[in-house]
């Protein structure tokens, strides 16, 4: 059996990029077509010079790459999917979305976070959204998934266990992120500007950050009822990266050990999700360039609040190791193939 031809839209964008970068290391797969918009008709390696003689492939249009591909992977800016992946779902080729447009079940969360309309809503329909580890069991035979947001994934993951089991109160959550530059694409903007970034750091989209419907629709399905979060996202002066640090109370009945336990049973067989032993603290230093996530507990017994840290790598994890994690889990692959790099020490 010859290998799944994969494929690339945008693949010159920082998530595409990293696409190509960990699928040409996944043992079932060949990078057979790759796009962009920006540099069509040159070579991945003239835009990347990293990949000169490694990946030489001529960059294309976006249907050449639904045509020739079993598995194409979008990775544009919302608004822009739809069409694309209609292509491929008809083709029968399965369609992994990077970017929003398939990530919120609610048209009205679309329209008022993003300020457009599902066009094709029967397509809608047939999407599925999935963190792996929260929603595996939807994939199983999908044709069209949404991968989930880099701050959602950090966030829903350090939560889950939690609102699973009705440990904590919702009402008292509040959600302070941090990330490294590479979140906000391979765009220009005046923030990620060296010398307006470097020795700074600062909030920004204070309580407006498009992900939080995206993770109040997680939380409140893991609850069992309609979750509002304050979240705060900031940005870090670091290439790439993502902590999330988490406060809220407890319930009666729960204290640390009673939560360790929950973390402990929720994550035990999971691949990539790493509690960390009491005492330690999580650091994305630990997690770059991985597909990891490592989480770690604290309490504060003065307040009767747990403080929950979760840090990946919002290239990775938080991106393209998650979508090519959601890929191999569609199509029955091993869940790990081609994730299994170790962080590096410095």
């Amino acid at each position: 059996m010859g290998k799944i031809q994969v494929g690339v839209i945008g693949a010159t964008g920082y998530a595409g990029l990293e696409l190509v970068r960990l699928l040409l290391a996944h043992p079932d797969v060949e990078v057979a077509a790759v796009s962009s918009v920006s540099f069509e008709g040159q070579t991945v390696s003239e835009v990347y010079p990293q990949l000169t003689g490694i990946f030489d492939r001529v960059l294309t249009n976006d249907r050449a790459v639904v045509d020739a591909c079993d598995v194409v992977f979008g990775s544009m800016p919302a608004g822009l999917s739809e069409p694309i992946a209609r292509a491929a779902y008809d083709k029968g080729a399965l369609f992994i979305d990077m970017g929003a447009d398939f990530r919120l079940k609610n048209e009205g969360d679309y329209r008022q976070w993003y300020g457009k309309e599902y066009t094709d809503k029967a397509l809608h329909q047939a999407a599925v959204y999935s963190i792996p580890e929260l929603h595996r069991d939807r994939l199983k035979n999908a044709r069209l998934i949404g991968n989930p947001g880099c701050y959602v994934t950090s966030v829903c993951l350090g939560l889950a266990p939690l609102f699973r089991a009705g440990a904590v109160d919702p009402d008292t959550l509040v959600i302070d992120s941090k990330s490294g530059a590479t979140g906000a694409g391979r765009g220009l903007a005046l923030n990620t500007h060296y010398t307006e970034c470097n020795e700074a750091f600062a909030p920004y989209k204070v309580a407006c950050h498009r992900h939080t419907p995206e993770i109040e629709q997680v939380l409140g399905e893991l609850a069992g009822r309609p979750v509002q979060v304050t979240f705060v996202p900031h940005l870090l002066a670091v290439n790439r990266g993502i902590v999330s640090t988490m406060y809220m109370k407890l319930t009666g009945g729960f204290g640390e050990p009673e939560v360790r336990k929950l973390f402990d049973d929720f994550y035990r067989s999971e691949p990539f999700v790493k509690l960390l032993p009491q005492g330690a603290v999580a650091n994305l230093k630990n997690v770059k360039y991985s597909n990891y996530c490592h989480i770690s507990l604290h309490t504060d017994p003065r307040t009767n609040r747990l403080i929950v840290v979760s840090t990946l790598d919002n290239m990775v994890k938080g991106a393209a190791g998650q979508a090519i994690q959601n890929m191999n889990l569609a199509l029955g692959l091993e869940e790990a193939a081609g994730l299994r790099m170790v962080p590096p020490a410095f």
